[in-house]
């Protein structure tokens, strides 16, 4: 069976399976729910989030109420979910900066990724755009590489602050390189891409959603989509694996993920309710538009290998960089 074909049937499938897992009597779900995203009100994570909270509630038959609670790099929102009732009422949205690379680079997190929750299902991922400033002379990965191997003083990346996806990129860049680059730490997105449309800084990376207006106006040159294959929103931006870079692979990916010891029937449900919504064409058009190419897990578990896979890679690169955030 092909993948493609595959994962038209997964919605259907997790459906099927919990409606069996509640048909022994449980009302479940019986009142409002609450989904935490550990981000303030109107970014990425905020408008996936109520996406899928507006869809699943709509499946399950009750409100699910959007709770932001941003503050130290995810760890506050998290935490939240981390600690509360294991009845399935409350789950979090996590995301591969505020749920997994914060816990690697956080002097001191109050929950463990693994032990302390139990995943309900992946939603996809929104792989990131390698861009430079315009004015740097190059116009492919390969150029990049040479320019940061000659460059001195060496060249500079933005990210959105210490131990973000945006930095953790960036060092897996330098480290692949072979080179040694600068980081500039912003408070967010925003005051990162200003810089460097302006060219004081001369490299960002990001999911594609917010760097598209500007790829398209000439502000910032695409290199390579840190990705296996071509974002379909970016159709004439190689990937990294294209261009002769396999290794340099990250997006920002979303999933549910509830407190552990949630009882198995009510992850089903959850699970089986996200991956209904996720079905839903107008859905997937929303998520389409924000650079998150859906990528339905077919059983909770999947979604807990998927963490798990990807935070050894990712602690390869904080250990050999020493990133710590302050």
């Amino acid at each position: 069976m092909q993948r493609r074909t595959a994962l038209t049937l997964i919605p259907a499938l997790s459906a099927m399976l919990g409606h069996q897992a509640l048909a022994q009597g449980e009302a479940f779900p019986d009142r409002p729910m609450r989904m935490v995203i550990p981000f303030a009100a109107g970014g990425s994570n905020d408008i996936v989030g109520r996406v899928i909270a507006e869809g699943m509630g709509a499946r399950l038959g009750q409100t699910i109420v959007i709770e932001n609670r941003g503050g130290a790099g995810g760890i506050l929102g998290t935490e939240v979910v981390a600690r509360a009732p294991k009845d399935g009422y409350t789950f979090l949205l996590g995301g591969s900066g505020s749920f997994l690379i914060s816990s690697l680079v956080q002097p001191r997190v109050p929950y463990d990724i693994i032990r302390d929750f139990a995943p309900i299902g992946f939603i996809g991922a929104a792989p990131n755009v390698i861009t430079v400033n315009p004015g740097v002379p190059v116009h492919s990965m390969a150029e990049l590489r040479d320019l940061a191997k000659r460059a001195d003083p060496p060249i500079s990346y933005a990210s959105p602050g210490v131990g973000t996806t945006g930095h953790l990129l960036g060092a897996l860049i330098s480290l692949t390189f072979g080179a040694e680059m600068d980081h500039v730490p912003y408070r967010g997105t925003g005051p990162a891409l200003t810089d460097v449309l302006a060219g004081r800084v001369q490299i960002l990376t990001n999911a594609a959603a917010p760097l598209r207006p500007h790829i398209a106006s000439g502000g910032l040159r695409a290199l390579a989509v840190a990705a296996p294959r071509r974002l379909a929103i970016l159709p004439d931006v190689p990937s990294t694996v294209e261009a002769g870079f396999p290794e340099i692979i990250s997006s920002t990916w979303y999933g549910l993920l509830a407190p552990a010891g949630t009882p198995t029937r009510r992850v089903t449900a959850l699970h089986a309710a996200l991956n209904a919504t996720l079905a839903d064409p107008t859905v997937q058009n929303r998520l389409t538009e924000e650079g998150v190419e859906i990528e339905p897990s077919a059983a909770p578990q999947d979604f807990g290998r998927l963490i798990e896979e990807d935070r050894q890679r990712w602690q390869q690169v904080v250990t050999r960089t020493h990133i710590r955030a302050e």
